[in-house]
């Protein structure tokens, strides 16, 4: 069996209104409450749970998509208004980097975590590259 990733705890101050929001631009499934906590349903395999925290670092989450979906996202991300960036921590540059063979965009939410979309993965690439020398 493949090891597979089964869900992730993403801190929130209002996980209802946070989980909502990233289901509403991934185009996922989500339910405002089960249990402690928020889940949005990534795919088949993948729930993120929204939990309610006071304090908390901030993360760095990746979600790499076809380009169908990416248009579908972005198309949802500029709707809504979103403010986004072409570098992890670059200015906002309402920009998409397109310099790595694909496309990715970086945006951040109100719990300050930095969310990405791309499609092309370039830590696949840099895995690859780094396994052959």
């Amino acid at each position: 069996m493949a090891i597979v990733l089964d869900h992730l705890i993403v801190p929130a101050h209002d996980p209802v209104a946070s989980a909502k929001l990233l289901a509403e631009l991934l185009g996922v499934p989500w339910e405002a409450a089960r249990g402690h906590f928020t889940p949005v349903y990534v795919n088949e395999t993948l729930t993120l749970d929204f939990a309610a925290r006071d304090k908390f670092d901030s993360h760095h989450y990746c979600f790499r998509v076809s380009d169908a979906e990416f248009d579908d996202i972005f198309g949802r991300i500029t709707a809504t208004g979103i403010r986004y960036r072409s570098q992890p921590n670059g200015p906002t540059d309402m920009q998409i980097n397109t310099r790595l063979g694909g496309r990715n965009v970086y945006w951040t939410d109100a719990n300050q975590h930095i969310w990405e979309i791309l499609t092309v993965s370039y830590a696949r690439q840099e895995a690859s590259t780094a396994s052959a020398s």
